[in-house]
């Protein structure tokens, strides 16, 4: 399954969670969690909007270049807006998101099965730093130092090519974020968990796609662990 399988499980998850309740409820308080917290963290960075342009390229005197100057302008908030939605998904996700993730993951699983297919994870606290210890090597991590990259790539010549590349590879973590929670509830090793995303790249890609669109990848991230449930279980038929 390629690009475009990608794209179109991450819709289906979203129309599947719709026309279940259980599922609708739990992918709309993750939506609204992540929703407030954008526009908090928004404010704040656009705030500083002026001096991060000012600081990449100073405003021309006048000109066509002033044209180039207001285009830049706007891409850098679209561009700001995103990194305060990857933040704010993070933060909702380190202290609760993994959480609705996981059972929003095993409700789906029963949908499509009619069981959950899981291991015993012991006691609530021993799933809370299960499911934590998982969260940081497949989400938490990658995503902060693709950030990193995308911060620094502000400043250097190659900033377009890298804040597209980085993009994409943010895309392709939080796509994968969602696709290996069945995997990682199985006690599946976490090297063949990677190995299934290397072979399955293009969908990732595809998958993560939607996540890269400035306030529509809150619905779309709210309601993937669906999609990408959906995805990991017709690849075991």
């Amino acid at each position: 399954m390629g690009f475009f399988s990608g794209i179109n499980y991450n819709i289906r998850g979203v129309s599947l969670a719709i026309k279940t309740p259980s599922l609708l409820m739990l992918g709309l308080l993750r939506f609204f969690v992540v929703f407030f917290l954008t526009l908090f963290l928004s404010g704040l960075i656009l705030y500083w909007h002026d001096e991060i342009l000012a600081m990449i390229w100073k405003a021309p005197e006048g000109g066509w270049l002033i044209y180039v100057w207001n285009m830049a302008a706007w891409f850098l908030s679209v561009f700001l807006a995103g990194i305060a939605m990857v933040i704010s998904y993070l933060i909702a996700q380190l202290f609760f998101g993994v959480f609705i993730m996981d059972y929003m993951s095993r409700i789906t699983e029963r949908i499509v099965l009619g069981k959950e297919v899981s291991s015993d994870q012991g006691s609530w606290g021993a799933l809370f730093f299960y499911l934590i210890r998982q969260e940081i090597p497949r989400a938490i991590l990658p995503v902060l130092i693709t950030l990193l990259i995308m911060l620094v790539g502000l400043f250097t010549p190659l900033s377009p090519f890298i804040l597209v590349l980085s993009s994409l590879a943010a895309g392709l973590f939080l796509a994968w974020d969602n696709t290996d929670l069945v995997p990682a509830r199985r006690m599946i090793p976490l090297g063949d968990r990677i190995g299934f995303l290397k072979k399955n790249l293009l969908f990732h890609l595809g998958f993560g796609l939607l996540f890269l669109i400035p306030w529509l990848n809150i619905l779309f991230l709210s309601f993937a662990p669906v999609g990408a449930t959906l995805y990991f279980l017709d690849q075991e038929k």
